[in-house]
């Protein structure tokens, strides 16, 4: 069975660009055929402010939403964030998500596409990697970048040209290797800590 992909649209702000390009990037992940892709939208969880009494790393969670993000997590075997650029950085909802969990980040491959204007969100991006680094999850140096996203989207759907396509292949490619690479310390992982 192929390993599971979870491509998570990262912004939840009302009248967000995000499901389009993520919509475009599930999409060619399913193509590609290396995954078992999923489309996960970070606003579906309802995430409010980090709101547990105990630290992600106790596993104890008190919150529905903290289960059903969780639950989502530990399936996937690894991650794309499609994440715009905010003022320089990635949205807060990201990093929120993120420092909602411990365990079920661990040992995951993550890739990163970033869009927004002529940075294409790469400052995003690099912004990131440190925190998913330190989830113990390996960001791959292969990112796809989305510059002016805007001049790419027609009547609700992304237009990828050549380069976007050839950087969304090349991240798939390293992607799937650390994915399978990894796969035994996930093991380990998710037999020690069940999801709750």
């Amino acid at each position: 069975m192929a390993p599971r992909l979870h491509t998570i649209i990262a912004s939840t702000r009302p009248g967000r660009v995000g499901p389009v390009p993520a919509k475009w990037f599930h999409e060619f992940a399913q193509e590609h055929g290396a995954f078992d892709a999923h489309l996960i939208d970070l606003s579906d969880f309802g995430l409010p402010v980090l709101d547990e009494p105990n630290h992600p790393s106790r596993h104890e969670y008190t919150r529905e939403h903290t289960k059903k993000w969780s639950a989502s997590v530990n399936q996937a075997d690894a991650f794309v964030f499609v994440t715009p650029e905010y003022n320089y950085g990635p949205p807060p909802s990201l990093l929120n998500a993120l420092d909602y969990l411990f365990w079920e980040w661990q040992y995951k491959a993550a890739g990163l596409v970033g869009y927004g204007g002529i940075s294409g969100g790469g400052r995003s991006t690099h912004a990131i990697k440190p925190t998913i680094a330190t989830l113990k999850m390996m960001p791959i140096p292969e990112t796809v970048w989305l510059p002016n996203v805007f001049q790419q989207i027609k009547d609700g759907a992304f237009l990828a040209n050549e380069f976007n396509e050839q950087g969304a292949a090349a991240l798939l490619n390293e992607l799937i290797k650390w994915t399978e690479a990894l796969a035994p310390l996930r093991a380990q992982v998710r037999e020690r800590f069940a999801s709750p």
